[in-house]
């Protein structure tokens, strides 16, 4: 691992079929997959090596070695071994077992079995034992072993089709050929292993396994390198002290301590006098603090997999955190990447509505003459009279098959369409069931809508066409196929009926089929585009239907200079183009389709409160432009009240960069008003001004496909690019790369110094996974690649917003809690050793007993903390989600950062002061009841020492917001548990066992008998805590924070929960069209008319398509109304901050 060359770049790769010996010269990588970090013999260096990255643990090994150094240690050396071996140890253990759930994942993929073709017969092989040249045969519904190269198949013609699932989360088939010189070898032989284990694409495209740190751990690094060297200071100036003191009075000690003249010198006393107090004062930052700190992320990780309501019941499956160690980071967030396919969208698509001659279908009349949903209303219609139906589709209009039985002919004809015009094949199944396979999901869905409703596609071959039109058997003669691209957009087939009539039925984006209609069609084509407004402003993937009826001699002269196009070697493709322009002209409208690509449940919701929460979501897909768009209009990423939307579609780099200047200049000219014309950028930087986005007032979205971003993301461009995406609310990324995802990825946690989480569901979101901060992984039907790369992973979207408003944020919240506690009681605990110093020669002398310094981390005051760091809440979960402006503090970074440090430092000084000096001063000269003298050493270390714990038990009390059983018992279980400790060390019992080990004998017992004693510890705990309460009471009730506010009306809730009334249902109106998303590259109408994927049977129809469910919208407003109220005030001072700090730099 340590000494692994780099792999020098492959041009060409030559193999040998079925020949291993010679194959194995090239020292090919064998198909073992590697998902894990470690293995036996490389995990104690690596995990060692990372864990001491944290300056803390390196700190701690470094105070140990001091201890062992007897002539400066005045503590003993198991106090730092025993800890710093204990977190050490649980960190191991730790990071061993989530490894070894990657190898036993690894394991499980490795062990699969395949057919391969070893000494000419075909033999069962481990997936890890197939070599780079091994033939493998594959069956139906196998697993795909490496990267192969097709060689025979069953199929006609040596075709076969897959799913790439596993790589991008797509469910439809891809087609791929076989080599002609192979593909008569038959289906016995399949395919020939090209790229082995970390060569294939997967795992090429996976990136590297990065060892993650939160931003509270960055930030402890800095913090303990402050405090080591606040921590020399504190030493300097005692060992300065001890100098001093031993030139002036220690000499006059040296005769009672038997030293001779020049034995110790006052130079040398200083050197080990600041040793001996950097080993004193360590406590300030105790190893206790990262075993704490260990301990809550795993009860905060317990809590994510133990959440029921983010299980997923239909597959059974839970949410799972995959690492501990990112939790809080979780709850700072602010740009999340998405992939769309199969993470945002189930990739099922339902027929939902049409619009046939200016009818729509799918909506009906209330009776008061207002337009309602029917799918809400109605029983779905009963497709039972056909026993070819899908019946998991359901369409709830019984108008539109009352009006196929009253035999209308524009929707007969409207069905024919959908029933011919596709690239759809069949097959059967062992039922006998009939099957289709399709290329996209779209077509799926129409071509079962067609079959539902009567017009039932059966089978294909080059030269025909049949399908069942209400029961009878018709085959239309396939004359052309005009198959689409992502520049024609729309689809044609030319079919004779048997009465001899030639059709051109034709059906695409309505933007460019509109162009192509009879100025006959106008009428229609008004009132079919008030349809389509419609249906795109509820989300739907629209497509407008047309036909055509040819002369038979037009026909055949066009089909003449077709062929004579296909035969010419140069402009082929345009003069081809420049054919089907020709015939696709003069069409007859006959309406539209609505299809819903179904988003998953919640989608919507999750969205727009990640909004709230004011965490900006990018899109990252691999699908094209339209498809992204219409997905981002359906789940309201993209809205029609945006200000603009700047599409970067430049096909070099100067057209690249003049488009997103022209963008931002759009942008910036928007917003010239609000800034009054003051805001100047003179200089292009990477590192924005965050006051330039604040000045930025409308909601914007930009999108750009892969060769733009390309281009983009070289080093002239890139500070343009990010620039624009970061003033822009949404940001859609199409036709992305796996490499260009994890691109985008480093660019934004680079440049902007922002938390990043990204969650993809496929293999080609690995390498984006693992780029970010967080990686998520959706545990759905497209593989588990994703998720075994993830640090965390759930089955639907919709539990992102539970993970990081709920988890995420009380994560954060509990670990800042914790961090600012634990920093005060330990500061207020340790510099009591620096102001005893100055009382005691500067000598090195604890304050307290050595066994209490041992146990007051450990013991008396670890599990109190510890239950506010797991338990604690400032609102319960349902505000939280209620109200996601709860999560900025996090994002801001405000509840732990260096400030926050500084005043739990400045408050542990302050206690510590009190802690020392009132007994000091109260003990001053007095005596105690039976007028004996109480201010002895043992006495002071004792009224000390029970001060402090009284006093951070009380902080604590003061610190938990939500109290439970265990809060109380290990809060006040730790003061009792001290005193009886406390008594049991001072004992006359134990001292006689160990008289070396315990020498404050009965002092425990005589001293807190005087009253006076307690008299002392209850001044220094109210002259501890009594600011504290008092400044908590006055920002409460003067400037409370929004969770103040809502832990008020939360408690008032619990009296009397008021019930909330949901608002009507309303639809958005949109001028957007919703084009028609076709399969991603050109389709299969050349593979289909040549007859190559045609067998000699054919068969009949079922399956398909899942029910899909409404998705309302109407709680948004609920939601935005019901955050508005309690958070106007908050958006108010954030808006006259803004104002007054442009007003600063406008005087400036």
């Amino acid at each position: 691992m340590f000494c692994s060359k780099k792999k020098s770049l492959e041009v060409e790769r030559i193999v040998k079929a079925n020949d291993r010996e010679h194959n194995e010269k090239f020292q090919y990588a064998d198909n073992c997959i590697h998902t894990s970090k470690y293995n036996i013999l490389t995990f104690l260096p690596i995990n060692l090596f990372e864990q001491f990255q944290r300056v803390a643990n390196a700190y701690f090994l470094f105070l140990l070695i001091l201890q062992l150094i007897p002539e400066i240690s005045s503590l003993t050396w198991f106090t730092t071994m025993v800890p710093l071996v204990l977190v050490i140890t649980m960190t191991a253990v730790k990071d061993a077992t989530d490894d070894y759930f990657r190898h036993k994942s690894d394991n499980q993929v490795n062990n699969r079995l395949s057919e391969v073709l070893i000494d000419s017969k075909l033999q069962n092989e481990k997936w890890m034992n197939v070599k780079v040249g091994d033939i493998v045969k594959l069956e139906n519904n196998q697993f795909v072993a490496a990267d192969l190269l097709l060689l025979s198949s069953s199929e006609p013609h040596g075709l076969c089709y897959i799913e790439t699932a596993e790589l991008d989360g797509e469910t439809n088939l891809k087609v791929r050929h076989a080599l002609s010189v192979t593909s008569e070898l038959g289906a016995d032989i399949s395919r020939l292993a090209k790229f082995d284990g970390p060569d294939t694409k997967l795992m090429q495209n996976s990136g590297k396994t990065k060892f993650k740190r939160t931003s509270i751990d960055r930030l402890m690094n800095t913090l303990v390198l402050w405090i080591f060297g606040f921590l020399v200071c504190m030493g300097v100036i005692l060992a300065i002290g001890n100098s001093i003191w031993e030139n002036q009075v220690g000499d006059q000690f040296r005769t009672f301590l038997f030293w001779n003249e020049g034995e110790k010198n006052s130079v040398f006393s200083g050197f080990l006098t600041f040793w001996s107090y950097i080993i004193i004062l360590n406590t300030v930052v105790p190893i206790s603090l990262y075993v704490s700190m260990e301990v809550i992320r795993l009860g905060h990780s317990y809590f994510i997999n133990w959440d029921r309501k983010m299980y997923y019941p239909e597959k059974a499956t839970p949410a799972e955190a995959r690492t501990t160690t990112l939790n809080e980071e979780l709850g700072q967030i602010e740009y999340i990447f998405s992939d769309k396919t199969g993470t945002l969208t189930e990739n099922i698509m339902t027929f939902k509505k049409c619009s046939i001659n200016g009818k729509i279908y799918g909506e009906a009349d209330d009776g008061m003459g207002q337009k309602t949903d029917v799918t809400k209303k109605n029983e779905p219609v009963d497709f039972a009279v056909n026993p070819q139906a899908d019946r998991t589709c359901q369409f709830s209009d019984h108008r539109l098959m009352e009006s196929i039985k009253l035999g209308d002919s524009k929707v007969y004809e409207f069905l024919r369409v959908l029933a011919l015009c596709h690239t759809v094949m069949s097959e059967e199944n062992s039922a006998g069931q009939l099957i289709y396979q399709v290329q996209s999901p779209d077509e799926g869905a129409l071509v079962t809508a067609a079959r539902n409703l009567g017009f039932i596609f059966k089978s294909r071959t080059s030269e025909t066409i049949t399908i069942e039109e209400l029961g009878t058997l018709v085959t239309y003669q396939l004359l052309a196929f005009l198959d689409f691209n992502n520049i024609r957009k729309r689809m044609s087939v030319i079919v004779r009926n048997p009465e001899g009539q030639i059709k051109l039925y034709s059906k695409g984006a309505d933007t460019i089929l509109f162009e192509k209609l009879h100025p006959s069609n106008e009428d229609l084509l008004t009132l079919t585009t008030d349809h389509l407004s419609e249906f795109a402003g509820e989300g739907l993937r629209t497509l407008a239907i047309a036909y055509r009826d040819l002369d038979d001699k037009y026909f055949k002269e066009w089909h003449k200079m077709l062929e004579d196009a296909n035969t010419l070697i140069d402009e082929r493709d345009e003069r081809v183009a420049g054919l089907y322009e020709e015939i696709e002209r003069d069409l007859m409208l006959l309406g539209a389709t609505a299809v819903e690509d179904k988003l998953q449940e919640g989608v919507i919701e999750t969205v727009t409160n990640l909004s709230l929460a004011n965490i900006k979501i990018w899109v990252l897909t691999g699908d094209k432009q339209e498809t992204a768009i219409n997905i981002g209009y359906a789940c309201n990423m993209l809205t029609d009240d945006m200000n603009d939307v700047f599409i970067i579609s430049g096909n070099t780099a100067v057209e690249v960069r003049e488009e997103l200047r022209k963008a931002k200049e759009n942008l910036f000219e928007q917003n010239r008003s609000f800034s009054n014309g003051h805001v100047v950028f003179e200089k292009q930087q990477l590192e924005l001004d965050s006051v330039v986005e604040e000045t930025i007032t409308g909601d914007y979205a930009l999108i750009i496909n892969g060769h733009s971003l390309a281009h983009a993301l070289e080093s002239g461009i890139k500070g343009d690019l990010l620039e624009l995406a970061c003033m822009c609310k949404t940001v859609v990324c199409c036709r992305v790369t796996p490499l260009q995802k994890a691109q985008v990825v480093e660019l934004v946690k680079k440049y902007r110094n922002a938390v990043t989480l990204a969650i993809g569901d496929g293999a080609n979101d690995v390498s984006m996974i693992k780029s970010a901060h967080i990686g998520v992984g959706i545990s759905g039907q497209e593989g588990m690649q994703a998720v075994l790369a993830s640090d965390y992973s759930f089955a639907q979207f919709r539990y992102l917003q539970r993970l990081l408003l709920v988890h995420g944020r009380w994560s954060y919240f509990r670990m800042c809690k914790f961090l600012c506690y634990f920093f005060y009681k330990n500061f207020a605990f340790t510099l009591v050793h620096f102001w005893f110093g100055f009382f005691c020669g500067f000598s090195a002398q604890t304050v307290y007993d050595q066994w209490f310094i041992t146990l007051f981390n450990i013991v008396y005051t670890s599990l109190p903390v510890l239950a506010m760091g797991i338990f604690d809440q400032d609102v319960d979960d349902q505000n939280s989600m209620d109200y996601p402006q709860l999560y900025e503090p996090g994002q801001l970074n405000l509840l732990f950062n260096k400030r926050k440090f500084f005043i739990c430092m400045a408050h542990g000084i302050y206690t510590s002061l009190a802690l020392f000096f009132i007994p000091y001063g109260a003990f001053y000269n007095v005596a105690g009841d039976d007028g004996q003298h109480v201010a002895d050493y043992q006495s002071f270390a004792v009224t000390m020492a029970t001060s402090l714990v009284i006093v951070v038990s009380v902080q604590i009390a003061l610190d938990t917001s939500y109290w439970t059983v265990i809060n109380h018992v290990f809060i006040w279980g730790s003061v009792a548990t001290y005193f009886s400790i406390l008594f049991t060390m001072h004992s006359n019992g134990i001292f006689g066992i160990f008289p070396n080990q315990f020498p404050f004998v009965g002092n425990a017992r005589h001293s807190l008998a005087q009253k006076c004693i307690w008299l002392v510890i209850l001044l220094t705990t109210v002259a501890s805590v009594m600011p504290v309460v008092a400044f908590r009471f006055l920002k409460v009730d003067l400037c409370p924070a929004l969770s103040d506010q809502i832990r008020r009306r939360q408690k008032a809730q619990k009296k009397a929960k008021p019930s909330r009334s949901r608002r009507p249902q309303t639809r958005r109106s949109s001028s957007r069209r919703s084009g028609y998303a076709f399969a991603h590259q050109e389709g299969y109408g050349e593979l289909i008319t040549s007859g190559k994927n045609m067998r000699a049977k054919n068969p009949p129809p079922t399956p398909g398509l899942e029910k899909t469910l409404y998705n309302s919208t109407s709680w948004i407003e609920n939601l935005c109304k019901k955050t508005t109220d309690t958070v106007s005030s908050f958006s108010l001072d954030k808006t006259v901050k803004l104002l007054l700090q442009i007003g600063l730099e406008i005087l400036c």
